[in-house]
């Protein structure tokens, strides 16, 4: 455990409240940290695990996503006093590239409207793995999904959809694919990389691909819900996110998607109560 606890950086977010939720069940002390004022890069901040960021608005938050991506991560890293940091980053960077490993070479197009995401998570990546100190890392995450999540992702949209109307349509071919882990997982391994990590760079995934088409099954299982996919919609796939240095580091042994779609849709529903 570290002497000083921990600080999460972006708690009131999805991922950050079950992260901290996670950190207080384990026994550690937790700040929960909203806003970087002088206050919080004065105090000693112990293992902070920077899970601040803008997701699926960021097309229309540009210069919030530069300020939540990069910025505030400068000040923290420059800043603050601190034991490690774990800067939370995300597997769309992997878009473009040859396959979806810590060790490949990334590709950006400034001209592509989505890569402003992809560039302002990799210039803060950049900024934590320049640093010569072992205990700031980078996680890379894949699409999270739990209880509580408030966001207008993709797997919240149908959720949303399947009990508004009982019925969801799909605007992506049946045979896209992508990949899907737990917050669950997500807050279980986070405390352990931050404490006891042997790399500077992970993927957390579930490491493999789920289809559209078996999404739609496993929610129509649980909700009772019907679905179409939209006639001409276009296949959109991402590689397969490589996890063997969580899985040999950690053990991890990610859940399943397909599995714990009744209790996610019961919770839903119960938040939306």
């Amino acid at each position: 455990m570290s002497q000083a606890g921990f600080s999460v950086i972006g708690a009131q977010g999805f991922i950050g409240r079950h992260v901290a939720a996670r950190l207080e069940a384990e026994g550690h002390a937790v700040r929960r940290i909203d806003r970087i004022d002088g206050a919080v890069l004065g105090a000693p901040l112990g293992q902070v695990v920077f899970a601040a960021g803008v997701t699926a608005d960021f097309r229309t938050r540009p210069f919030d996503t530069v300020e939540a991506h990069v910025a505030a991560l400068g000040r923290v890293l420059g800043e603050a006093s601190y034991d490690g940091l774990l800067y939370l980053s995300s597997t769309r960077v992997y878009d473009g590239a040859p396959a979806a490993r810590e060790e490949v070479s990334l590709c950006l197009d400034p001209q592509n409207p989505s890569h402003l995401y992809n560039a302002t998570k990799l210039a803060g990546e950049a900024l934590c793995l320049a640093l010569l100190r072992p205990g700031v890392r980078v996680v890379r995450l894949s699409n999270v999904y739990g209880a509580g999540d408030r966001s207008e992702n993709f797997l919240t949209a149908l959720l949303a959809e399947a009990r508004a109307r009982g019925h969801v349509v799909l605007r992506s071919a049946p045979e896209s694919a992508k990949d899907f882990v737990s917050v669950q997982d997500v807050a279980g391994l986070i405390p352990r990389i931050c404490l006891a990590g042997r790399h500077r760079l992970y993927n957390l995934a579930a490491g493999r691909n789920l289809s559209y088409d078996a999404v739609a099954k496993a929610l129509a299982r649980a909700s009772g819900c019907g679905y179409e996919f939209e006639p001409g919609a276009p296949e959109v796939r991402f590689p397969p996110i490589d996890i063997g240095r969580v899985r040999g580091e950690f053990d991890f042994a990610p859940a399943s998607l397909e599995d714990e779609m009744d209790a996610l849709w019961r919770a839903y529903c119960e938040e939306q109560a």
